[in-house]
């Protein structure tokens, strides 16, 4: 009597009828293998049918673990697609949490820990995570359309592909942090510390680094910088500056920049309206 492609046997090891012999559940089958596979749900089903003669005990793998919406927070809890807008709770211990494609617009999470915690995709517009500790956080893709995030310790964080326009950085803390993409028009990064900061590809647009700090280069290759104040900087050590993008930004007679490239005629910029 062979079942589905293999023997009964095997049928019984395969569902969890370890040391059941055939004697035992009371049949008398063949073991001989049946070289020619049927389809898989015919096997299945075989097995089923073998386990259910036997009265073998199935235990369903189920489906995973699914977000506990309703869990308080917690390091390591799931919020996977979870609703966490308009609330308040700073000093959350949110370390390693699976927050992805969470939202979170409008919630306080100030003074949190968010360190190596994985918030791809997740919303936090005008969110608060000032003052949070996220080393080595994931907010890749994120929406983030004015959220303050002034005093963030985010070393080593990746940002990349984030909608961060309009954010507040300012006396953040992002040495090795990854813009790679981003989205940072009029961002501020007033005080910040960018010592190896990767802006590749993004749009730093009327963001203002004028006053961010950093020792060593900073990356802007293929970086679009229309308007981007970099006043008194000195970037020449800077990786990836073209002139055409010195052309498009903002600096003064302050401003270093790398061998080669010159100051344009234009500069220094008029200043800037923030609010416009």
């Amino acid at each position: 009597m062979p079942v589905g492609s293999i023997g009964f046997g095997n049928a019984l090891r395969y569902l969890g009828c370890h040391g059941v012999t055939e004697s035992e559940c009371g049949m008398s089958v063949s073991m001989e293998v049946v070289m020619e596979v049927s389809a898989p749900v015919k096997r299945r089903s075989a097995f089923l049918a073998a386990c259910m003669l036997t009265g073998c005990t199935i235990l369903p793998l189920g489906p995973a673990l699914a977000a506990d919406c309703g869990s308080t927070a917690a390091p390591g809890l799931d919020w996977t697609d979870c609703t966490k807008r308009n609330i308040m709770i700073p000093g959350s211990e949110l370390e390693g949490a699976k927050l992805f494609s969470t939202d979170f617009a409008s919630t306080d999470l100030s003074n949190s820990n968010l360190k190596s915690a994985n918030l791809e995709k997740a919303t936090l517009v005008r969110a608060s995570l000032a003052g949070a500790a996220a080393e080595k956080a994931n907010f890749s893709k994120v929406e983030a359309y004015r959220s303050n995030f002034t005093g963030i310790s985010a070393e080593g964080a990746n940002f990349a592909s984030a909608e961060l326009q309009r954010s507040g950085f300012a006396k953040a803390k992002l040495t090795g942090a990854n813009f790679e993409k981003a989205e940072l028009g009029r961002a501020d990064f007033d005080d910040a510390i960018l010592t190896g900061v990767r802006f590749s590809l993004a749009n730093l647009s009327r963001a203002d680094l004028s006053h961010a700090t950093f020792e060593g280069p900073i990356i802007f290759d293929h970086a679009f910088m229309y308007l981007t104040r970099i006043e008194g900087l000195d970037l020449s050590a800077a990786q990836g500056l073209e002139q055409g993008q010195i052309e498009l930004a903002c600096g003064d007679a302050k401003t270093k920049l790398p061998a080669g490239l010159n100051p344009p005629s234009g500069w220094p910029c008029p200043p800037d309206d923030r609010d416009n």
